[in-house]
């Protein structure tokens, strides 16, 4: 059953050590089915129950799946195979529309940020005892949530948005529950929902965000959380409508138990309005990052949600990291306060760039789909192809398995590295890829 690969050990864990070893190798291949419980105990000489504890460690860590009678399986993607490997390196002189990464030149300059937070650390050095979040950068954040129109609740502040959700998953669910996820999604949150034991069941998006009667299936099916992107959704673009947010909340109303999780990590790169869903079930969390709009190396986002969700996250937080550097809070609170981006600025020029290629594209007869962020959505039959001719046309673009569970292919496209003059030219050169047999229609 498993070729040449032989699983060896006598514990659950030198069993479950055999196993990861031979994915990480290469030589359990995704999808391949291991050998039924009492056929490999029988092999290995140990009881049944040995095997079971192994198997329920390997699906704890994400390794595996299992599926009843159908017995269990290498993950299509094990944790140890991370969605961001499924990529392409562009061409020599290329360029890389890949990455999902901000313009360099919208972010802001943080030298004076960060002199101006080490100058009060020499004057205020944080010690342990202080408060997990700085009072000035939770008194700023929490002003903008009110203004957006975010239920009050208390603060936390974590190390960028998926450690946000990875703690608020961590502390409500258990491996095996399942969690309703965006398709297409965030590549790191369809990988780290199954890494930690859990089940994503897909929800189909369109241009307003989730569909709810694709929610309501899910919720159905039992999820017992729900992620949703509020705006500039990876990598789709959509952002969360007034009308769709009411249809959302009337199905979340209808089971109050759910999880609910919202991503805005569009906030400060997107001019379109928040619709938030949050406060119609008992439990729930809002985190805002500041990775697209300062930069993703400032690891800092803001947690807020409800009391016993945000009293969960600090604890365990305690027990690790502790906190998230003051140095890093007090440096955003001072980019907030000195004005060091111009939302509309921003939101501006990525717009332009994105309804410039959705444009060029359908007057070139090619759907694309881009509502807001920096990314642009374009369906095909079929990805392998054309990204490997637009590869050789100089540009690389991210297949759209790294973003899919049960979704058709597509491609996704990163605006931030366009100029104007790129545009034109990268609409010829997709729709030649989509449609080689005209490949001299735009010459």
């Amino acid at each position: 059953m498993l070729g040449y690969y032989r699983i060896e050990g006598r514990g659950a864990a030198e069993i479950a050590d055999s196993v990861e070893r031979g994915v990480g190798s290469g030589a359990l291949t995704p999808g391949e089915p291991l050998p039924p419980l009492r056929e490999l105990a029988a092999e290995l000489g140990v009881n049944p129950n040995t095997v079971a504890a192994a198997y329920r460690t390997l699906r704890d860590r994400g390794v595996i799946e299992t599926a009843g009678r159908r017995g269990s399986r290498i993950r299509q993607r094990p944790a140890t195979a991370p969605r961001e490997s499924v990529r392409v390196e562009p061409p020599a002189g290329g360029v890389d529309i890949s990455t999902g990464n901000p313009d360099p030149a919208l972010l802001p300059p943080l030298a004076t940020a960060f002199a101006a937070s080490a100058d009060r650390a020499a004057h205020a050095p944080v010690l342990y005892g202080a408060p997990d979040a700085d009072p000035g950068f939770a008194a700023l954040a929490r002003a903008a949530l009110d203004a957006d129109g975010v239920p009050a609740g208390p603060l936390a502040v974590t190390s960028g948005s998926l450690d946000a959700i990875e703690r608020v998953l961590a502390a409500h669910l258990r491996p095996g529950d399942a969690v309703a996820v965006e398709d297409p999604g965030w590549g790191s949150l369809l990988d780290l929902v199954p890494a930690l034991g859990l089940r994503p069941v897909p929800v189909a998006v369109d241009d307003d965000g989730p569909l709810p009667a694709e929610l309501e299936r899910a919720l159905g099916q039992g999820a017992r959380a729900a992620v949703v992107t509020d705006r500039a959704q990876n990598p789709t673009g959509a952002a969360v409508s007034q009308a769709r947010a009411r249809e959302l909340r009337a199905v979340l109303r209808d089971r109050p138990g759910t999880l609910l999780i919202e991503d805005d990590h569009g906030h400060g790169i997107v001019d379109l309005p928040l619709h938030p869903l949050a406060g119609v079930t008992r439990t729930w969390a809002l985190v805002r990052s500041t990775a697209k709009a300062y930069g993703p190396d400032l690891r800092l986002a803001v947690l807020t949600g409800d009391p016993l969700t945000v009293d969960r996250v600090r604890g365990r937080q305690r027990l690790g990291p502790g906190w998230v550097s003051h140095l890093l809070q007090r440096a955003v609170a001072h980019l907030w306060e000195a004005g060091a981006t111009d939302p509309a600025r921003v939101a501006g020029a990525y717009d332009t760039r994105r309804t410039a290629l959705v444009d060029a594209l359908a007057a070139r007869g090619v759907t694309a789909r881009g509502r807001s962020g920096m990314n642009v959505w374009v369906p095909v039959r079929d990805e392998t192809g054309p990204v490997a001719r637009l590869l050789q046309a100089g540009w690389a673009v991210a297949p759209g398995a790294r973003f899919r569970l049960a979704s058709p292919p597509g491609l996704r496209v990163t605006v931030s590295p366009l100029a104007p003059g790129d545009i034109d030219r990268l609409a010829d050169d997709l729709t030649r890829a989509l449609r080689p047999a005209q490949a001299g229609r735009y010459d």
